[in-house]
């Protein structure tokens, strides 16, 4: 974990020294040319409407060498932008911004992933692989997850090498593949097979972090210092079958879905650590009335389970204070004449740091209390096994000043006043394989989104206008400044 003086260190503000400090040389902080706005826009339209799932329709490869194909009309070498992966469909692209002279200092690594889950017409009002623009958002598939940062850092980078920028340091971005699933060909192959090719000092990872907004006014600006880790189970009942005239209540859907109305009953016990205790107290702040309240009672010693049970209401703050688990697949029966032999579920579970995915399986089988359940392990790849790993988040670096200093002041110059606070990611990001290489990562999106309109997954995925073009002026200025 973050040592405690650190994290107090962001989440009082005491970093908050440097917001009075000139940006650049420029007050205020100059925005993208309307030119640079139209490239960035049809950059993300372009990968919106190329489908990279992981499925048979799904190919991260003619995204990347779609990129590529930009980068090296704006000027970069042939061997500044590599495209490589064990796999024909999921290449990564790798692509280097090179230093004036000798660089003294490790590289900078942006990394952005380019798969995108699965989703389907019939579920959206939008064809989720069209790019639409409406109302002040743009729609599809990849807008918050994560195509807008791809975009946004390939503009960046062609923006940079446009203008002639030289950074005293390497400054790399990495376009990769199996971030959703898949079999690991993207972020975790290029650590373990080329760590030469994406080495660095730090990685700014936009799959996590942002500016949260509620009802429009920015309350915080959430940097990610640690995550939850990511685990899938699957939960199966066996049962003798029968004809479909005959009913009995022993039938494994009824087994199955008791099963998973213990588990929707169930509430994993409340808990924090250094990084969610110094958010919410940072938000405390920020919020009002009862939720403000609320927010102080659970920082309290005992804390207060009413006031958790309260904001846990939202699932945004659930979700940062304890383990969550949810049934997110069914399947059951081969006959609609015939009473199911097999009934089976998968749970994901995102579980707070200092838990396994080991611990949380046996914790399913106690909660379902039913010997003729079997509970086993899903990995990445879908190998099910009845054991799962021991494994638990790594614990963070402390705060880099070289990151959070030119972060926070570019924070106060297009969101002021809002503090920058370390925070949990309640997903699972790609961070993990750097963080278990030894190299501090941390996920800012520079993405401003309603708290209560995270659609990333989910049906009609939206990205507002206003907040795209932030989110391009951010990374501008955040390249150089990091750069040198």
């Amino acid at each position: 974990m973050l040592r405690a003086s650190s994290l107090v260190l962001i989440a009082a503000g005491t970093l908050a020294f440097c917001v009075s400090l000139p940006l650049l040389g420029q007050n205020p902080l100059p925005t993208a040319s309307p030119e640079d706005r139209a490239l960035a826009r049809s950059i993300l339209k372009e990968l919106i409407e190329i489908n990279t799932t992981d499925t048979p329709r799904g190919n991260v490869t003619t995204a990347t060498e779609a990129m590529r194909k930009r980068l090296l009309e704006g000027g970069f070498a042939a061997e500044d932008v590599l495209l490589l992966g064990p796999d024909p469909h999921k290449q990564n692209l790798v692509v280097r911004m090179r230093a004036a002279g000798m660089p003294t200092e490790k590289p900078i690594l942006f990394l952005c992933h380019m798969d995108v889950v699965e989703a389907l017409r019939a579920d959206w009002t939008t064809d989720p692989f069209e790019f639409v623009e409406k109302d002040g958002y743009y729609y599809g598939r990849g807008t918050q997850d994560m195509k807008d940062g791809d975009a946004a850092l390939v503009t960046t980078f062609l923006r940079l090498r446009r203008e002639g920028y030289k950074p005293k340091r390497d400054l790399i971005l990495a376009l990769t593949a199996d971030e959703e699933g898949g079999e690991f060909d993207g972020a975790q192959w290029l650590v373990e097979q080329h760590r030469d090719l994406v080495d660095a000092a730090f990685v700014i990872n936009p799959d996590a972090g942002g500016v949260e907004l509620v009802h429009g006014r920015a309350v915080v600006a959430a940097v990610e210092a640690t995550e939850k880790v990511y685990s899938d189970y699957r939960i199966t009942a066996v049962n003798r079958g029968g004809h479909s005239s005959l009913p009995r209540p022993d039938n494994a859907i009824y087994e199955l879905t008791a099963a998973l109305g213990k588990l929707e009953a169930y509430t994993f016990p409340f808990e924090l650590n250094e990084v969610t205790r110094a958010y919410f107290s940072e938000l405390a702040g920020q919020e009002t009335g009862r939720t403000a309240a609320d927010m102080r009672a659970i920082l309290a010693t005992p804390p207060d389970l009413a006031a958790a049970a309260r904001l846990s209401t939202e699932p945004s703050f659930n979700s940062n204070f304890r383990t969550t688990c949810v049934a997110t697949r069914l399947n059951a029966g081969v006959a609609n004449n015939a009473l199911p032999q097999t009934a089976q579920a998968i749970v994901n579970c995102r579980i707070f740091p200092s838990h396994s995915p080991e611990e949380i399986r046996q914790k399913l089988i106690g909660i379902f209390g039913d010997s003729k359940l079997t509970v086993k392990y899903v990995s990445d790849s879908g190998d099910v096994t009845d054991t799962a790993p021991n494994r638990k988040a790594i614990v963070p670096p402390a705060p880099i000043a070289e990151v959070f200093e030119p972060l926070t002041r570019l924070t106060n110059e297009l969101w002021p006043g809002i503090p920058v606070t370390a925070v949990m990611e309640n997903g699972a990001s790609d961070s993990i394989y750097f963080a278990q290489a030894g190299i501090p990562c941390y996920g800012f999106s520079g993405i401003a989104l309603e708290r209560d309109d995270d659609r990333a997954h989910g049906r009609d995925e939206r990205l507002p206008v206003d907040s795209y073009f932030k989110s391009l002026d951010f990374f501008y200025w955040f390249a150089k400044a990091v750069g040198g």
